[in-house]
């Protein structure tokens, strides 16, 4: 595939699907084939995903080999799956063939464990049907379960000679050179070499004596995230994988760091919203239940407390009307303070970059909460006392309280995220429905607590 081509980018319009659709029905091969082949692999798949399977299959058909297995990496999970259920073993196999062992591995791992072993079985190249089925023993959820088995690598013993020699024939494998790793006899690594160093050293030099010894590498089962921010950290572009012993064993490329950090984004931001399994907008009605309906239980008992709390103030809502009326607001703001202070500690654990004591933080997270609360208490003053007439008395109260209630808020925002990242929970629960029914509840009570000791009712 040249260059130009990788480099293409197009915007993907009705009218293009269209004419897809117009000459895959009237069978013009050769003018269809044309128009796609113009259009980069994941293009080409966001077309597939807008048009019907019939019509995706028939331009799965029609592609080249290699063309066929990175579109398939491309396309909707959802949309891929129905496409490898319509090809056979043998012709997956020629597919994911094309295909650097790390992607051939994650797509025959969406098979049954019957196709898995049909599929593998086709594999014509004993080489790589053998890394294949070395990564599909991985768990996914670690370093082995994204690592790729294509990689350059040279031994210290070699001279610079014989490195550049072989490593001609290494690289030919190698869809981008990012690093070249050095390993001992045992084949364990021991450093990383540098290609300019290569290149200006002389023919007869081992690579022992040019060899980087200081290397960033990860564990086979190091979790995912782990690795993201190993490579996020000392801005990587790959990095090895290495077994307890330091056999080197593979290598990440950034490609794939990339999907983890979108996957663990999808997964924060659907837990932040409530929905408590991976699900997309396409799945079933059973399946977003499922996800969506526990938060949704627990913020309805959540509300049941909160207005069983109000049903206990009834007596003092009927003497002073106006307390009823910024209930909303209380929750509200409880609520948003909640959020936003749990999203920033949820944020820094993610990234890292939480430190210090606890009593620290969250001293600091009660002054922030005591500045913005004095700022709202001081506008809601003004258009509590002028605005709905209350009482001189009454807009105290309400300030008051609306100022503990952040306060607390913030505190809570801050410390139950922390909890919870210390027990081996995901924090990112806590940014959502958790923490604004907690602040609901706690904020009503905390509401009606002051109310009834400044107006004494």
């Amino acid at each position: 595939m040249t260059d130009e081509r990788e480099n293409i980018q197009f915007e993907l319009t009705d009218e293009l699907i269209e004419q897809v659709q117009h000459l895959i029905k009237i069978r013009d091969d050769e003018e269809l084939n044309r128009l796609l082949m113009e259009f980069h692999y994941a293009d080409i798949a966001e077309i597939l995903d807008e048009v019907d399977l019939d019509e995706a299959m028939y331009v799965i058909k029609l592609l080249d080999s290699e063309t066929t297995s990175e579109v398939l990496m491309e396309l909707d999970e959802d949309n891929r799956e129905k496409v490898l259920r319509n090809l056979s073993s043998k012709e997956i196999a020629d597919e994911v063939g094309a295909l650097d062992t790390d992607d051939a591995a994650d797509i025959i791992a969406e098979l049954s464990e019957e196709r898995q072993r049909e599929v593998i079985h086709h594999i014509e190249d004993e080489g790589h049907k053998a890394e294949i089925t070395e990564l599909l023993a991985y768990d996914e959820d670690t370093a082995g379960g994204l690592m790729a088995k294509e990689l350059v690598k040279v031994y210290e013993t070699w001279t610079v000679e014989g490195c550049l020699r072989r490593i001609r024939g290494q690289a030919k494998d190698v869809t981008r050179v990012h690093s070249i790793y050095v390993v001992n006899k045992q084949n364990k690594l021991v450093g990383r070499l540098s290609l300019k160093d290569l290149i200006v050293a002389k023919s007869s030099e081992k690579i022992a004596d040019i060899y980087i010894k200081s290397v960033d590498y990860v564990k086979v089962d190091e979790d995912p995230e782990e690795v993201a921010k190993i490579m996020a950290k000392y801005d990587l572009e790959a990095i090895p994988v290495v077994d307890d012993e330091m056999v080197l064993l593979g290598r990440i490329t950034i490609d794939d760091i990339i999907d983890v950090l979108r996957e663990e984004a999808d997964k924060d931001y659907q837990l932040a919203a409530g929905i408590t399994a991976d699900v997309e907008a396409d799945d079933s009605i059973w399946q977003l239940t499922k996800a969506r309906l526990p938060w949704l239980l627990i913020g309805m008992f959540g509300g049941i407390g909160a207005a069983s709390i109000i049903n206990g103030f009834s007596d003092a809502m009927l003497k002073f009307p106006a307390l009823l009326l910024f209930i909303p607001l209380v929750q509200a703001t409880a609520g948003n303070v909640g959020v936003q202070s749990s999203a920033i500690v949820v944020q820094g654990l993610a990234n890292d970059t939480i430190d210090g004591n606890i009593i620290k933080r969250l001293f600091k997270e009660m002054l922030l909460g005591l500045v913005n609360g004095l700022a709202i208490a001081f506008v809601v003053l003004i258009i509590s006392h002028f605005g709905f007439k209350t009482t001189y008395y009454e807009s105290m109260t309400i300030c008051i309280a609306l100022v503990t209630v952040i306060v607390m808020a913030a505190l809570i925002g801050t410390f139950i995220p922390i909890f919870l990242d210390k027990r081996g929970v995901d924090a990112a629960v806590a940014t959502g429905p958790f923490i604004t029914t907690s602040n609901d509840i706690f904020g009503i009570m905390t509401y009606f607590l002051i109310a009834k000791l400044i107006l004494g009712f």
